[in-house]
């Protein structure tokens, strides 16, 4: 099984290794803008080969993991590329433009809008770990659109590597995706910022931040070359989830002027709620 995968960091590199570990004949070629990006990836072992567009008429899968904006550019040409029985498939983390851009494609049959909940703040080639999708949740967008066999090709893929699988289409993926994905980047991010404007001392930040302030800050490590394509594509419902958020800052804010510690406590209690939703997610 010759697999390509677009993009050669994090996402890309950690289904290269899984992958290979999953399937003895796999032979994994990397395709990525960034030759020291394909340079690393090979003196890592997390590909077999370097390649480019042209090579993808040998692929039986392709695996699209890069920026949803360049998805969006590079979508259709790969479809235009790839052989009948060739399974393509991304992991952007926003799926109505990318599903739009190829709904009317001749090729749309060899597609599957895929986006595993999974990652951590680091990227590139070095960033690559086993087992990242194990036990993760993948969405899959518009099954129906996908041939069956390609279906179940991806489903085996998927399978081996842990992943469980939810179904939803593109317009509630991306609105829910808005509140538990993007909308916490986008805090964790802002109260970065925060801290780095009013915390000129960045040794007064290192030694004084706990391991709360670590936590809820992680993600601001996040590479900003993938997470603005991101909130552009998903602009209307990052927006709403923005709206709803500084709503209730600025309730606790009042809250706090009012010296309402009682109803401070109330939000805090109710909101505890949420250990019981996310009870063995690590």
């Amino acid at each position: 099984m010759k697999v390509f995968i677009v993009g050669i960091g994090l996402i890309g590199g950690s289904f290269a290794i899984d992958i290979k570990a999953a399937f003895n004949e796999a032979e994994i070629y990397g395709v990525d803008q960034s030759e020291e990006h394909l340079d690393n990836a090979l003196s890592l072992g997390l590909i077999d080969h370097k390649s480019n567009f042209e090579g993808l008429d040998l692929a039986d899968v392709v695996i699209v993991a890069i920026p949803v904006d360049a998805t969006v550019e590079v979508l259709s040409d790969i479809l235009n590329k790839v052989k009948d029985d060739c399974l393509v498939f991304d992991v952007g983390s926003t799926k109505k433009k990318l599903c739009e851009t190829v709904m009317s494609h001749p090729k749309r049959r060899n597609y599957l809008a895929a986006h595993p909940i999974a990652g951590t703040e680091f990227s590139g080639p070095q960033a690559a770990i086993a087992n990242l999708y194990r036990g993760k949740t993948n969405i899959i967008c518009e099954v129906e659109k996908t041939a069956f066999k390609l279906q179940e090709k991806g489903m085996e893929i998927f399978s081996r590597l842990g992943m469980r699988i939810r179904y939803m289409d593109p317009v509630s993926h991306d609105k829910h995706i808005a509140y538990v994905s993007h909308l916490s980047h986008i805090s964790s991010f802002m109260l970065g910022k925060t801290v780095i404007e009013k915390e000129k001392n960045e040794r007064d930040i290192f030694d004084m931040a706990g391991s709360g302030f670590a936590s809820t800050v992680r993600l601001a490590k996040s590479s900003p070359a993938m997470w603005a394509p991101i909130f552009k594509h998903n602009k209307e419902n990052v927006i709403e989830t923005l709206q709803e958020y500084i709503s209730n800052l600025n309730q606790f804010k009042e809250f706090m002027e009012n010296d309402d510690f009682d109803e401070i406590y109330k939000e805090m209690e109710n909101t505890n709620h949420i250990k019981t939703i996310l009870k063995g997610i690590s």
